[in-house]
């Protein structure tokens, strides 16, 4: 077996996203202040920075701002596209209704944000980090946590390159590669396979509740001029969500910069009907007169997906352990009712770099970085997603109308510094569904090839590419599940909640049902490792480079 290469740092970040690349620059700018030189690396699962970055995404500057102030002038992609209008409808089968926004507190309302990709911007967050020192390693994706002796983290391994589905060594077969660290970030995303780890071997999940998500579904389209307004930005509350019970989410459609709508719709994933597809509910979507409206004439040209943290205050876990820290999506930082989370998991990074800095300045490493939890409960993160803290949990409980409602009454008194004297709780998202039998399927209407689409075409704009010969990186702990258990209670909900038709049950009308895993399709979302009912399915890394490949998300 051919032995890994190491190579040490001060300081390893696992994921090129926001907050990834905010602590490594906010790494670079304190050290220079501190006069200590800091070699840095982040590692980026992508085949570039940015590959993997999708969101809608209308973001709050605030941490940019503190980050680097001059960013307006020094050629970020997100000062384009200054909001100018928001509006927030509720739909019905047919019409839609304006919520005034006089109704809502001044954070919901988006002065002051700007609309763009968050791809484009991390690819920018990465130009000044390497302007800084910083190294950037994209298409290599950390596959292994590393410990020392005394059970703290001595940093990770990237994967393996060039290993056969059969697990055998291909002729352009590399080892992985050992980075080792004083300190190790976590900053994966949503859902991440170290942090998941992270999180059972360190007990961080011991006295939060636990996290939950929604999968956003979204398309970039190309529209007819003379309906472009850029900085309109739109979300949609009610159909067609409201017609399938036990289900919450809603849609988004920002007009950004180049003629463009970024839309997408986001689907909470506690529902509760196994027949419901989130993928075909976004296509449903699209096909409500006022959408379609403003698509007509225009031509999509972007997919992807993502799963969301939608847990938010009381969720968020312990972010510091021997040796490393989470930040970001990894964490969970995500403001729901504002529908924002990129200034929050930079600032997050941002927090964690101070701390590390401070303590590597000390002679100190691998040990547990106090400081950067103690940062976050005096921070401006930890009172904004306090003041929301209630709102997913009413939603839920209540329905996007009445629970929108009683979430909004809890915001204006919170907002006032008026503490409600509760907190809501949340349930895993697996253990919601229904059986099979109890709930009737939805009824979703073909794809027209013009405003709705199926998704293996979809697939196809995500530029979704893996190298077929190697690991299915969708491992299941018992691969009888499926069929045994999942298939007759549920349907094999897989076989929808999956927005990239990864997932298939052939052969069960000849009597002999099998689990097929598309895994070539897989765009990254992890709504599998969220949703499955069994807690069957494992999303391991795959070999680094693969997946999709957004150029404008």
């Amino acid at each position: 077996m051919s032995e890994r290469e190491s190579m040490p740092y001060d300081v390893v970040i696992v994921g090129g996203g926001p907050a990834g690349l905010s602590a490594a620059i906010r790494l670079k700018q304190v050290a220079a202040e501190t006069g200590i030189e800091l070699a840095v690396c982040v590692l980026e699962k992508g085949s570039e920075i940015g590959a993997h970055i999708l969101s809608g995404a209308v973001i709050d500057p605030r941490s940019l701002d503190e980050l680097l102030p001059e960013w307006r002038t020094s050629g970020c992609p997100l000062a384009e596209t200054p909001v100018t209008e928001n509006h927030h409808w509720w739909l019905t089968k047919r019409g839609k209704r304006e919520i005034p926004h006089f109704l809502m507190p001044g954070f919901l309302q988006n002065k002051g944000t700007y609309t763009g990709s968050l791809g484009n911007l991390c690819r920018w967050l990465a130009e000044q980090a390497e302007a800084l020192g910083v190294e950037i390693f994209p298409g290599f994706a950390a596959a292994e946590v590393l410990f020392n002796e005394d059970g703290s983290v001595k940093g990770v391994a990237t994967g393996d390159m060039g290993v056969a589905r059969d697990g055998t060594h291909k002729p352009d077969y590399q080892p992985g590669l050992e980075l080792h660290a004083k300190y190790t970030f976590f900053a994966e995303g949503v859902r991440g396979h170290l942090s998941k780890q992270l999180q059972r071997q360190f007990s961080l999940r011991e006295n939060c509740d636990p996290q939950v998500y929604g999968i956003g579904i979204k398309e970039l389209w190309d529209i007819d001029p003379a309906k472009h307004v850029p900085g309109r930005v739109i979300h949609s509350s009610g159909w067609p969500l409201s017609e399938t019970t036990g289900s919450n989410g809603g849609g988004f459609l920002y007009h950004q910069a180049n003629g463009q709508v970024a839309l997408g719709f986001v689907t909470w994933l506690g529902y509760t009907n196994p027949h419901l597809s989130p993928f075909h509910e976004m296509q449903r979507w699209k096909t409500h007169p006022a959408i379609a409206e403003i698509l007509k004439g225009g031509k999509r040209v972007s997919y992807g997906a993502r799963a969301i943290s939608d847990g938010g205050w009381q969720s968020v876990p312990k972010l510091a352990f021997p040796g490393g820290v989470l930040i970001g999506c990894s964490a969970g930082f995500l403001n729901v009712p504002r529908i924002k989370g990129t200034h929050t998991a930079m600032k997050s990074g941002m927090l964690a770099a101070e701390a590390a800095v401070a303590a590597i300045a000390s002679q100190r490493q691998h040990d547990e970085l106090r400081a950067y939890p103690e940062a976050y409960r005096t921070s401006w993160i930890e009172k904004e997603l306090r003041i929301v803290r209630n709102v997913v949990p009413l939603m839920k409980r209540f329905g996007d109308f009445w629970g929108a409602g009683l979430a909004l009454a809890t915001m204006w008194l919170e907002n006032l510094g008026i503490r409600v004297p509760f907190t809501l709780h949340h349930h895993p998202d697996h253990e919601g569904l229904w059986r099979k039998d109890l709930v009737k399927p939805p009824v979703y209407p073909k794809p027209d090839g013009v405003l709705s689409f199926d998704r293996l075409s979809s697939v196809f704009l995500s530029n979704t590419n893996h190298e077929e010969d190697q690991p299915v990186h969708l491992t299941l702990h018992d691969p009888s599940v499926p069929v045994r258990v999942n298939l007759p209670q549920y349907d094999e909900p897989a076989q929808r909640y999956c927005p990239a038709g990864v997932y298939e049950v052939v052969g069960a009308e000849a009597g002999e049902p099998r689990f097929v895993i598309n895994a070539q399709n897989c765009v990254h979302c992890k709504t599998c490792d969220i949703k499955d009912p069994s807690q069957n399915i494992n999303w391991v890394v795959p070999e680094g480079g693969g997946g999709p490949n957004y150029p404008n998300m």
